[in-house]
């Protein structure tokens, strides 16, 4: 019997190795002294590199050129690296040890500078550390939307139209769910610089994870509203809807969907190119709001002058606190904490390399709403925005975007008289024909994650940029439950317990 073969057989039992085209190596690490998962750990093996999530797990794809005797790297924030070969890794988790402080000589030498000057020092090296200009970057973007319907009150004041009654919105009410969340992934190319104008975007693959049965039946509501509209409204009406102040023109016409004759080949034949032109559309639509989603992620790095988070850019804005002296593998970093004197939005942790002042880490976190808006019962309130960019050096000596998480908050509310009515000028002797009014008060929440992981990175000139086309043919996959066998193959951040656990309630009752 081979050598290699008890090797492989004790690695497919401690890291739940799947033989196929690729093998998964998936584990869990710990903290050595409380036993508990420690998230955002940087795994590299073979220059490859991943990050666990905030459970502590992760997921490596293998492919044919790996040997058990091949080196995992793995370090994190204050932990003692470990790098040893795969086999020799005997437990089913991987335990980090805390790194005991002992100030090097850098830090010695370095033990005088001001956390002002640290923050100088950074700003001075961006370009020594970071790759500014174009790269093409291997990306995985996981996005979480979650909505949920905090009021949905209502007065009914009139309604001329017998079928629109308190019993019709009510029922309507009912339908729309209470909290929903949203899930989508994608893979793929991202080219270009820091200008989100100049960026591309080439997808591999993507997924979306949803309980349909919790979205609004729209057909069939739109079916039953346009009974309603037809037995009730004339053809030749125009709609004025009023909310306050506030008003807008709908032309009846609009209400009044054209049905398509069978018999009618040319007219199936424009339905169809129609249905294809929008398949086209909506393909091009997902690609362009993915890469304006990465580019807003990309160009607010705070390596960039632009950025929302203008910490090193603009430091006489902030109060800096040098809290600690910590590790990264061998390497000794600064602990800056740092706020807002005035009129800043974040507050929040950097983590500075003290051998070649690279930004590594930054925690952040507002301290006051981005966005606070009341205007005559609208109000739309972005009260939170949190999260975490890390760094992590390449063979090349520069500093890359490794992971990028932010989760943003938002609820807004709408509090107004709202009228709808129908006029009719060809009608004579009465205008006005029918009216729908009600008092609405409805608030509504919302919490949103971005995940972004970068694998590769490497630079690229303006003009494989300007030559590289985008084909914008990918559409996501639906899955009514999470299927871990989509991303076989790929690597990945690996999804928490409530992103496994996901099951659409449709069938979980099947």
């Amino acid at each position: 019997m081979p050598k290699l073969f008890p090797q492989f057989l004790f690695l497919s039992i401690l890291f739940t190795l799947s033989f196929g085209n690729a093998q998964t190596l998936s584990s869990v690490i710990v903290d050595s002294a409380t036993q508990q998962p420690i998230p955002y750990v940087t795994v590299q093996l073979k220059n490859k590199g991943i990050i666990t999530n905030e459970e502590g797990r992760f997921s490596f794809q293998l492919d044919k050129s790996i040997q058990p005797t091949d080196s995992l790297f793995i370090s994190c924030i204050g932990y003692a690296s470990i790098r040893k070969p795969i086999n020799q890794f005997t437990e089913n988790k991987i335990v980090l040890a805390a790194k005991a402080i002992a100030l090097n000589p850098v830090i010695v030498t370095n033990k005088n500078y001001t956390p002002e000057e640290i923050i100088e020092e950074v700003e001075k090296n961006i370009k020594e550390n970071y790759n500014l200009g174009f790269t093409k970057k291997r990306i995985f973007l996981r996005e979480t939307y979650g909505n949920n319907i905090i009021k949905t009150d209502y007065t009914l004041k009139k309604s001329t139209i017998e079928a629109f009654d308190k019993a019709f919105i009510d029922n309507l009410i009912r339908q729309v769910p209470k909290s929903n969340t949203y899930y989508t992934e994608v893979l793929g190319d991202l080219y270009g610089g820091q200008d989100e104008d100049t960026q591309k975007l080439d997808l591999i693959k993507a997924s979306e994870l949803y309980d349909k049965s919790l979205e609004l039946d729209f057909e069939a509501l739109e079916e039953k509203f346009n009974t309603i509209i037809k037995e009730n409204v004339k053809t030749d009406s125009y709609f004025k809807i009023k909310s306050g102040l506030f008003g807008t023109k709908i032309d009846g016409d609009e209400l009044f969907e054209s049905e398509v004759d069978s018999t009618d080949v040319a007219a199936l034949n424009k339905k169809l190119e129609e249905e294809k032109k929008n398949k086209e559309n909506r393909k091009k639509y997902f690609s362009n709001y993915k890469k304006r989603t990465l580019g807003n992620l990309y160009e607010n790095l705070p390596v960039f002058e632009d950025t929302d988070y203008n910490v090193l850019f603009k430091p006489g804005r902030y109060r800096f606190t040098l809290d600690d002296f910590t590790y990264l593998g061998d390497a000794a970093v600064y602990v800056i904490s740092f706020k807002p004197k005035r009129s800043e939005d974040y507050k929040g942790k950097l983590y500075i390399n003290s051998d070649d002042f690279a930004l590594i880490r930054m925690d952040f976190e507002n301290v006051k709403p981005l966005r606070d808006f009341s205007l005559l019962g609208i109000s739309i309130k972005e009260y939170l925005a949190k999260g975490k960019v890390i760094f992590t050096k390449g063979d090349d000596k520069k500093y890359h975007l490794s992971y990028y998480d932010i989760t943003k908050g938002t609820r807004g509310g709408f509090r107004r008289p709202l009228k709808i009515i129908e006029l009719n000028k060809v009608v004579k002797g009465r205008n006005k024909q029918n009216e729908l009014s009600m008092k609405v008060d409805a608030a509504f929440g919302n919490r949103n994650r971005y995940e972004l992981i970068v694998f590769d990175e490497s630079p690229i000139s303006t003009a494989q940029l300007e030559s590289f086309k985008e084909k914008n043919d990918v559409l996501p996959t639906y899955m009514p439950n999470y299927d871990p066998e989509f991303w076989k193959g790929y690597n990945i951040i690996e999804p928490n317990q409530a992103i496994k656990e996901f099951t659409s309630i449709g069938t979980a009752e099947e």
